[in-house]
Formats: C-alpha cells, sequence, structure tokens
C-alpha cells in the first residue's frame, strides 16, 4: 500500500514578485491564495502560493522572489527543472493560442506519443502543459480563462540527472510506484493516483554542470509529495532513513502543512508534506478571502510593518 496519494506542490525561486504573480494569475489563469514570507533565514523573501479552484494538494505552486534579494540559481543536472501541468484534454490549442498572445513561446513536442506543450517562466523555469482525461480536480477560471480549459492542477515533475539508476531505486523502493516506462533519454514513473499529480520523469543530462541547491532565481528548490496522514509521513521518514538516506530533516510545521525534506541520491530535493490537521490553508483566512491578506508566521509578526516596507508592492 503506498503512503504517498500524488504531489502536495512545487516550490521554485522566482525573480520579481509582480512579473510571477502576471505569469501564474494573469497568463495562467491560476487562484492566488496565499501571501506570506520564506519562514528560513532572516532576509524578508515573499512565499506566494497559487492553485486551482480548491486549493487541492496536488494542485499547488508556490514561489520565493529572490530577485529583490539579488540571489540568482543555475539551472543544471542532477536537479529537478521541469514544472509538469495537468490541464484538460483537448486545451493545447487553446492554451498555445493564450500563451502565444501574452508573449510566451510555445513548443508543441511529444512524449511517450503524447503532445504536450512547453514554454518558460520569465526566469526561465521550464514549464509542461499535459492533456488529460478523468481528472475530477477543478481548474480555476481566472483572468478569462474559461473553466473548460483550466489547469487541473500538477501533472508531475522532469528531474535531470547524470544517472538515473539511482534515482530509480530511490524512488522504485520507497515510493511504491507503478512499472517504469522508458523512452530514449526519458524514465517515468508513476507515484500514488494518477490523477493526483504524482508522475516523476526523469531526464539524462550528462551535459550540463551541476545545478544549484540554495534558494535562487529561476530554479526549482523542491518538490513536494502529499502524504495525508502524519502516520504515514513518519512511517516513510523512518523506511528511508533506515535504509541509510540520512541527508533527511526532521519534521518542520510550515503553517499550512507540516514537513520532512529528503535529498534523493540524483540531487532532486523531495518533501513529504501532510496539510495541517488544524485548517490548512484557511487557518488565517476563509475560503472566499484565501490570498487577500498578508500573511505573517508568528516569529515575524513583531516586524510585520518593516518587512512589509521592505518588500515589494504586488497588485493582483
Amino acid at each position: 500500500m503506498s503512503l504517498i496519494k500524488g504531489s502536495h506542490h512545487i516550490t521554485m525561486s522566482v525573480g520579481g514578485a509582480q512579473e510571477d504573480v502576471d505569469f501564474h494569475v494573469k497568463t495562467l489563469g491560476l487562484r492566488f491564495i496565499k501571501r506570506t514570507v520564506l519562514f528560513d533565514g532572516s532576509i524578508p523573501v515573499y512565499h506566494l502560493y497559487y492553485s486551482n479552484a480548491d486549493g487541492d494538494p496536488s494542485a499547488v505552486l508556490t514561489t520565493f522572489p529572490f530577485g529583490q534579494a539579488g540571489v540568482r540559481g543555475r539551472r543544471g543536472t542532477n536537479q529537478a527543472r521541469e514544472v509538469l501541468l495537468a490541464v484538460p484534454s483537448g486545451s493545447l490549442n487553446y492554451w498555445s493560442q493564450r500563451l502565444t498572445e501574452h508573449g510566451i513561446g510555445v513548443d508543441s513536442v511529444e512524449v511517450f506519443g503524447r503532445r504536450r506543450l512547453m514554454f518558460r517562466h520569465p526566469t526561465g523555469i521550464e514549464y509542461g502543459m499535459v492533456g488529460v482525461e478523468h481528472d475530477t480536480r477543478r481548474g480555476f477560471a481566472g483572468y478569462g480563462v474559461p473553466e473548460e480549459h483550466a489547469i487541473h492542477g500538477i501533472y508531475g515533475v522532469g528531474v535531470h540527472v547524470a544517472n538515473p539508476d539511482n534515482t530509480v531505486e530511490f524512488v522504485g523502493n520507497h515510493m511504491a510506484v507503478d512499472p517504469l516506462l522508458e523512452e530514449g533519454e526519458r524514465v517515468v514513473l508513476q507515484v500514488g493516483t494518477p490523477s493526483q499529480g504524482g508522475a516523476v520523469e526523469l531526464v539524462v543530462n550528462r551535459s550540463d554542470e551541476q545545478g544549484t541547491w540554495f534558494y535562487g532565481e529561476g530554479t526549482i528548490h523542491h518538490f513536494a509529495w502529499n502524504t495525508e496522514t502524519l502516520e504515514n509521513q513518519d512511517k516513510l521518514k523512518f523506511d528511508i532513513e533506515g535504509a541509510g538516506y540520512t541527508d533527511i530533516s526532521e519534521l518542520k510545521d510550515r503553517k499550512y502543512f507540516k514537513s520532512v525534506y529528503v535529498r534523493a541520491p540524483g540531487g532532486a530535493l523531495f518533501e513529504l508534506a501532510v496539510t495541517h490537521p488544524e485548517g490548512g490553508w484557511t487557518c488565517d483566512e476563509s475560503p472566499k478571502e484565501l490570498g487577500s491578506r498578508f500573511q505573517l508566521p508568528g516569529q515575524f509578526e513583531a516586524r510585520r510593518s518593516e518587512i512589509f516596507e521592505q518588500l515589494e508592492h504586488i497588485d493582483i
């Protein structure tokens, strides 16, 4: 029995906050559900959250706009590289036209016999759209995107690796995947329920330099799995540690979810996440108000005015 239902969220380091909002909300039509700050460190950096209509686990993209701090990352190998999104089957022509109209270059490619669209975030992070059927996650009809074409949520993540065997072994032994598929230099593993965004696509990349692992503009920082319960999370952590993968964190309370982080042997940082049992996204805002207020972790509340003044103004 799998301890993972599917994906939970993807977290990236981007450039400007307004540029990021414009891309995710005004171009992709996603719902803006949370504006807070990075829990770790002392430098005020936004943490922005986008989702489908219901904020489902498996449908949340989060970003740290590090452009203001002047920290730039390097995309490379041994690093998560592609944000893969699920859209309704038959919607790719609509998205190709919409992205083009918003000044975003789009490539139509075929992967495992299925068409997908590839494009980039303004900071260069690679995105892909995959048409899917029988996905019950509800897309958000925002900024002119009709519900019949709206993004369901995450499809999966593309990870570049110099040697895929180590990552296949790690994911295959500890995350209860379906049998892998191979096509050229790409290996695909499915974790959890297919409609919950758990596709892991490993791309063999021995030409690029090692990608950076710190927070830095233009890179994916981590990919989070939905373990659903703290019991499942603890069992999976115990299993991974017991196998000798000791580059794994203790439990961290992120207010909206509880997290454990583990570095896979292929380089990608994975998170084992559980939506907080005491409210999740709605612990500090009602469902209709999500994203409307600037939220702060308790340790920063005394610095609210100072932090707010230092951060870039965002127009939603």
